[in-house]
């Protein structure tokens, strides 16, 4: 189990300056560390199996002090940093949301971003914190508080962007080969403009180092996400577009990210969703999460339940 992550230095804000690659490196290695201590124990685990009437986890979470949240190791989302402590725009709202919830300790669970709805439902963990979009699809599965951002992609390309890719079209177009994240929204937006050639990799960094290599030609991914690791790199060898829209059955797409809890726990969700639009509200989200590299134009008043809908 990873210690207990409660007060205001457990969760690190973001340096000002660039982070290495070899810094880069190790938060992904403490990442799996952190992993696989944490796939092995359940003490922090809260049954809500037989929850009922809007569920029953905040008093629970209250009673025990802590709450556990679902990180996927994607900056600037929610991920380990390198010093072993849990870092990123989501778990800093949590941190803050949770306190004032009368939960005052946040601990990590790391796991792959495939894996969060799946290690959410079978209580792995409390909530999931990696800033996941919210879809039909996986309104299905969970319940969404409402988003904390707005967001477009982006990709990284070699230096000078050879190949002229600027949207998923022309990526279809010159038969490129395409990276990016297990699990992202990005594969069907790729499959619905008509690529073929598609690998799915651990993550950001992971993307960043194929299209180095010439592996793939593109790595696509959020739009934040990509800039903050080609900036944090220190990259000569690639660099990252501009936004690039997706679009569906002709349509564009503009996607937001939020918390995601468990089907029946709706006080919980609630709650949290009253303490969320207050920090809207006031600014202070915008204050937490401009360090990690969101701006004002990514901030929303977009609601799960728009999203939610097929």
């Amino acid at each position: 189990m990873a210690p207990p992550q409660g007060n205001t230095s457990d969760i690190k804000r973001p340096s000002t300056g660039s982070i290495r690659r070899r810094s880069l490196l190790a938060g992904v290695a403490a990442l799996g560390a952190a992993g696989a201590i944490g796939a092995t124990s359940a003490c922090s685990r809260v049954s809500t199996a037989q929850a009922q009437d809007g569920g029953h986890l905040l008093e629970r979470l209250r009673a025990k002090g802590s709450v556990t949240l679902g990180l996927a190791g994607e900056q600037p989302y929610g991920y380990i940093g390198e010093d072993g402590k849990m870092t990123g725009s989501a778990p800093s709202i949590a941190r803050v949301i949770f306190k004032r919830l009368g939960v005052p300790k946040v601990e990590p669970f790391p796991t792959d971003f495939g894996s969060l709805i799946v290690g959410l439902n079978s209580q792995q963990f409390d909530v999931v914190a990696a800033g996941m979009y919210i879809n039909p699809e996986r309104c299905e599965k969970v319940i969404f508080a409402d988003p904390e951002y707005q967001m477009l992609d982006a990709f990284i390309v070699p230096k000078g962007n050879p190949l002229g890719l600027h949207t998923y079209k022309d990526i279809a177009r010159k038969g490129a080969k395409m990276a990016t994240g297990v699990g992202y929204a990005e594969i069907g937006y790729a499959e619905e403009a008509g690529v073929k050639h598609i690998t799915t990799l651990p993550d950001q960094l992971a993307g960043l180092l194929a299209v180095e290599q010439g592996r793939v030609d593109v790595f696509a991914g959020t739009a934040v996400t990509v800039r903050n690791v080609v900036r944090q790199s220190k990259t000569t060898k690639a660099e990252a577009t501009g936004e690039v829209t997706p679009y569906v059955k002709g349509k564009p797409v503009i996607d937001v990210g939020g918390f995601a809890f468990r089907t029946p726990e709706t006080h919980l969700r609630d709650a949290f969703n009253r303490e969320l639009h207050k920090m809207k509200k006031s600014g202070e989200l915008l204050d937490i999460m401009r360090p990690f590299g969101f701006t004002k134009e990514q901030m929303t008043e977009i609601t799960a339940k728009e999203k939610c809908r097929p």
